[in-house]
């Protein structure tokens, strides 16, 4: 079984250049022909209220209803282009939000340039602390240098969930050194750290394209600091077309990734779908 962990829907196409098919682009329609084409049986939404895209969990939802048992969704709770993005108030907020949706785990994107202080201060604990105690997952949104942070999360709240997006963004994009390198695969010291093997265009260089082959010390790197237990593989569907299509996006886990055909099945869903069944658990 495969599902696809991290994958977005848009009413409208939220990055530039524009497209003549912006209407379209993001919708669900091409998701769904996407999935059935791979055999992926389901996904999970990441929400981004990109652009003019202020809807975009209220879309999500719809679309998981007009596809039953195909979706998770994952609402942008506080993300870094809201305007409550770290205002106080931020766990009253994530109570709101539970109360208006029915949820397993929620997206939180740290802006670039923070320096993640907020994740451990007492409102980030105080968010955190309530989607720990209702074992929500944390998708989240982090750079390298951002990790001591994180990290120092998941020791306060060992029963929460993380789960980093694309890699923890290590590559060429974030310009890493030795030591960013460093502070992505110490993460892994904490067990309730989990990685996406997804999105891997985007922190490429502009020069690098499919599949990769300078960044295969990532994916290497990651594998065996995470373990087939603790990485998960996501399309980042559809920005990834930017970069790769579908069936590359799956091939460079199948093809070309690092790890043995019998760990595939858990990377490609069996972890995710773990995730998912212990979410929510009290």
């Amino acid at each position: 079984m495969i599902i696809d962990s991290h994958c977005h829907v848009w009413e409208n196409w939220p990055y530039e250049p524009a497209s003549p098919h912006a209407a379209a682009r993001g919708r669900a329609g091409e998701l769904v022909y996407e999935m059935d084409a791979h055999d992926v049986a389901s996904a999970v939404i990441i929400c981004a209220g990109i652009g003019d895209n202020p809807g975009n969990v209220d879309y999500a939802y719809r679309v998981a209803e007009a596809h039953p048992g195909r979706f998770e969704v994952f609402p942008d709770i506080d993300c870094r282009w809201s305007a409550d993005y770290h205002r106080p108030g931020a766990a009253q907020r994530l109570e709101n939000a539970l109360s208006r949706w029915d949820f397993k785990g929620f997206t939180h994107y740290l802006d670039e340039a923070d320096d993640a202080s907020w994740l451990t201060a007492t409102e980030g604990l105080a968010f955190f602390g309530i989607a720990a105690a209702r074992r929500l997952i944390l998708s989240l949104s982090v750079l390298p240098h951002q990790m001591p942070a994180v990290v120092e999360l998941a020791e306060r709240y060992p029963d929460l969930p993380i789960l980093l997006h694309h890699f923890a963004f290590l590559g060429p994009r974030t310009a890493v050194t030795a030591n960013g390198r460093d502070l992505v695969l110490a993460a892994a010291a904490r067990p309730n750290i989990h990685i996406k093997y997804s999105g891997l265009g985007n922190v490429a260089a502009p020069d690098q394209d499919f599949p990769y082959t300078p960044l295969q010390w990532i994916l290497s790197d990651i594998a065996a600091a995470f373990g087939p237990e603790r990485v998960v593989w996501g399309s980042d569907f559809p920005v990834s077309r930017k970069h790769m299509t579908y069936t590359q996006c799956l091939s460079l886990l199948t093809r070309h990734g690092p790890f043995a055909s019998i760990d595939l099945p858990r990377v490609l869903g069996g972890n995710m779908a773990r995730l998912l069944e212990t979410a929510g658990a009290n």
